[in-house]
């Protein structure tokens, strides 16, 4: 199981990762200056509510419930602070059976959901496409992949704050809109716990 975690570890790490935020409060022609954007894109749906995720452990971010629908058999672990990308991020193994894969949750409250449309995180190669989580703007994100291919699903929670959800196979079992729909999934449970928080 070490050679394992290490491995998935290595995996994340090796994951696309840019830092920082933008602005795009710059004065209009005529004056006046625009609000900023909700949903950190125009082709996406506005945020219904703001749901922070500031100091939210991600590893309580899945009922027991929840936890045995995805058939997550493990400890859901923290992982370490120099593995992570953006915010804390919890792992949770789906390993009793083959195929194996791990899902991942990640709290992010420094950059907002447009980081990756047009700020920081933004990457031309990477494809971004909207996905329906109720009630909040959300994106599939997956970079060009000659190996084994992830997705990500990240769920602009706040003003500044995203959720994110990522799906890594041990494999190559699973195609990619397959790894897309399960991160999804993943994506949205966690925003109906998180709900209950507040």
């Amino acid at each position: 199981m070490t050679t394992r975690t290490s491995a998935l570890t290595a995996g994340v790490l090796a994951m696309i990762t840019l830092g920082g935020c933008t602005s795009t409060n710059d004065p209009a022609p005529d004056g006046s200056v625009p609000s900023p954007r909700g949903s950190g894109d125009p082709g996406l749906p506005p945020r219904a509510r703001e749901v922070s995720v500031r100091g939210v452990d991600p590893c309580s971010l899945l009922t027991t419930e929840q936890l045995n629908r995805l058939k997550e058999n493990g400890i859901p672990r923290l992982l370490p602070e120099d593995t992570r990308r953006d915010g804390p991020t919890c792992a949770f193994d789906v390993d009793a059976t083959t195929p194996s894969y791990t899902y991942y949750l990640e709290v992010i409250a420094t950059a907002d959901l447009r980081d990756w449309t047009e700020g920081g995180h933004f990457k031309a190669s990477a494809t971004r496409e909207p996905v329906n989580v109720p009630g909040f703007p959300a994106l599939i994100h997956y970079a060009p992949s000659r190996g084994v291919p992830d997705c990500e699903t990240l769920v602009g929670v706040a003003e500044g704050q995203t959720l994110r959800a990522e799906t890594a196979p041990d494999g190559n079992t699973f195609t990619r809109q397959q790894l897309c729909d399960m991160s999804t999934t993943v994506a949205k449970m966690a925003v109906e716990t998180l709900e209950t928080f507040r």
